[in-house]
């Protein structure tokens, strides 16, 4: 079983002052750091799926600084880029050929928005025959609003990591990876 870091959507319109301000993304972008140092000491793939929206969306918006991904995880020449333009990952992207060139099975998943990217993509890879480890606390999300009534970012990330979990993929957190 070979096994790659898919890095999915940590881009600066997820920050303060960005256009689509996650709740409190820093804690989620620290273990996402250490989940990069780890593939990268160890020799492992690393793969960063990079959303592009179209010049008339809220946000993501080609040729901003929002669209850019963090700098504090900058890709190295080495690891691959994947741009998409909608929530799943595999749609309409290279993903799934470069993953099969490179062999890999098992996909460590983590990045941003929980209920939607991650999410989406997550049920695409187990659809796929990937084996899934999801990385909770390397996610984050923002408060939803459903019927008037306001769901906040917590109860939205609980919900979403337990609907994965396990049917979908293994969750845990950065440490019990680590």
């Amino acid at each position: 079983m070979k096994k790659a870091l898919l890095i999915i959507d940590v881009q600066n319109d997820y920050f303060p002052n960005g256009k689509c301000e996650l709740y409190q993304p820093e804690p989620a972008l620290e273990n996402i750091e250490a989940l990069l140092s780890y593939f990268r000491k160890n020799d492992l793939p690393v793969y960063y799926v990079q959303h592009i929206a179209d010049k008339t969306a809220s946000f993501f918006v080609p040729d901003t600084d929002g669209v850019n991904i963090h700098n504090s995880i900058t890709p190295l020449a080495s690891e691959k880029v994947i741009i998409k333009h909608s929530p799943n990952s595999f749609f309409e992207t290279s993903l799934q050929a470069e993953l099969e060139k490179d062999s890999i099975t098992e996909l460590v998943i983590c990045g941003m928005m929980t209920h939607m990217c991650i999410d989406t993509t997550v049920r695409a890879a187990k659809e796929l025959g990937y084996n899934i480890t999801l990385i909770s606390d390397a996610c984050a999300t923002k408060d939803l609003e459903q019927n008037g009534e306001k769901l906040s970012a917590k109860v939205v990330q609980h919900v979403y990591m337990a609907s994965l979990h396990p049917r979908f993929a293994n969750v845990m957190t950065c440490e019990n990876f680590l």
